[in-house]
């Protein structure tokens, strides 16, 4: 049991809704947030990736993506890879070092519906497409001069990257 400081009124907040599926198709997209996360059965690592739509109906909405970098299984690191470096050639940022780099430039995904499986329901899945016309969406999404970030986010990112494996060193 877990007894309340106060009584909850549910009538002052307003409920979540059930989560809805993006539709299939292309949308404009950015990175918002990304963190190495530790896989259920502990064997491994992904990179989780929330990502705002930019334009139309759905803007606004958040889509999520994983990555497993860190896995025993070589195929699934190298579905992993391949999909950062789609990423990658989608925003124009060939070489990172920290997920960070990746965020707030826009890029242009494919969405799909992938059919239930496992006891799990429909879900979205994300495909990073090449900019169109052979431009770099960085050159374009970021300003000349990036502002540093405070020292404190500075030095807290690179631990949060630490195991990921585009930065051991060896």
């Amino acid at each position: 049991m877990a007894r309340f400081d106060t009584s909850f009124d549910a009538t002052s907040v307003e409920p979540t809704t059930p989560y809805e599926l993006l539709p299939a198709g292309k949308y404009r997209a950015q990175i918002v947030e990304s963190e190495m996360r530790v896989t259920r059965n502990g064997m491994g690592q992904f990179l989780w990736l929330m990502l705002d739509i930019l334009d139309g109906p759905y803007k606004g909405r958040k889509i999520f993506d994983q990555l497993n970098l860190v896995n025993p299984n070589p195929t699934t690191v190298e579905i992993a890879q391949r999909t950062l470096s789609a990423i990658c050639h989608a925003t124009g940022r060939m070489h990172v070092s920290d997920s960070e780099e990746l965020h707030l430039i826009p890029m242009t995904i494919q969405v799909k519906i992938k059919p239930p499986k496992n006891g799990y329901g429909e879900s979205n899945a994300i495909a990073y497409l090449p900019p169109e016309g052979g431009g770099s969406p960085a050159a374009a999404a970021k300003p000349a001069a990036t502002p540093a970030a405070p020292p404190t986010m500075q030095a807290a990112a690179p631990a949060k990257m630490a195991s990921a494996p585009w930065n051991k060193k060896g």
